[in-house]
């Protein structure tokens, strides 16, 4: 192998790993700004606060089946996190439920499901959520064995 063809494989491997590198670094720098309490974003104004009121006639997230059932969390400005770390807001105790499992949270107005990467996904309506959809009132959601839905 000749010294120039062994100087432009040495520096292509040197590139491909500064680009593996940037690649984890943009990773975590995404995991940590979505670890950050929505309390601080919004102080360091990295998101709108929120409009107060109600949005779309809900103020209550009802536990419908499941463990849990009878359970209302109430709705307020700040996002609902669901899953079975300690840290969420709505705990559940169902293999079935990833740690961070989906999230629910006001927007323009509405209420808004974010599926968080789950592993056995979230059901809204019988149908998968991929990413970010608009939760209607009533609308029964499905996490593991668990049935929830917004209420007046």
């Amino acid at each position: 192998m000749s010294a120039l063809a062994f100087t432009a494989a040495r520096l292509g491997f040197l590139a491909l790993l500064w680009v593996f590198v940037l690649l984890i670094v943009r990773a975590l720098r995404q995991d940590v700004a979505s670890a950050v309490p929505a309390s601080r974003r919004r102080e360091s104004g990295t998101t709108q606060a929120a409009p107060t009121g109600r949005r779309r006639g809900a103020t209550r997230l009802v536990i419908t089946e499941g463990p849990l059932a009878g359970s209302t969390v109430p709705l307020t400005p700040t996002s609902i996190t669901i899953g079975r770390s300690p840290s969420c807001t709505l705990v559940l105790e169902d293999s079935y439920a990833s740690s961070r499992h989906a999230r629910v949270f006001p927007k323009d107005g509405a209420w808004w499901l974010e599926d968080l990467g789950s592993t056995n996904g979230t059901m809204v309506g019988g149908r998968p959520v991929r990413g970010t959809v608009e939760l209607p009132v009533g609308e029964p959601v499905r996490i593991g064995q668990t049935t929830l839905e917004l209420r007046p």
